[in-house]
Order: structure tokens, then sequence, then C-alpha cells
């Protein structure tokens, strides 16, 4: 394995060219970041849901009025 300039932790491999990353820290903080930004997309779609369902009940109001 060839080490890549000027990328910590990244690696050539000779017989396949692929660029591997060894560096497991950065592997973990991917995933960490990875997962915190799902978990902030689905609490941002609950409520975007929510306000939707108050509007409806909101126009429903003055609906009846």
């Amino acid at each position: 394995m060839i080490p890549v300039k000027d990328h910590k932790g990244l690696y050539r491999d000779v017989s396949s060219s692929a660029i591997i990353n060894l560096d497991d820290n950065s592997y973990y903080e991917y995933l960490k970041t990875k997962t915190k930004l799902l978990e902030d997309q689905k609490k941002i779609e609950i409520l975007e849901n929510e306000i939707s369902e108050i509007k409806k009940m909101l126009n429903e109001i003055i609906k009846n009025k």
C-alpha cells in the first residue's frame, strides 16, 4: 500500500488502485455524523408533518366559525 500524499490515513492499493481509509477514528466520526444527520432529518420531517396537521386544524376551526 502506498500512502496518499497530503491525506493522513488514506492509502492506495497497488493491485486494484483503490483508495483505502485505514484511519478508524475518522471512519467512526463519519458514521457518527451521518447518524446525527439522519436523525435530524427525521426530526424535521416529523415537525413538518405536525405543522401541516396544525394548519389543517386551524383551517377547519376557521371554516366552522
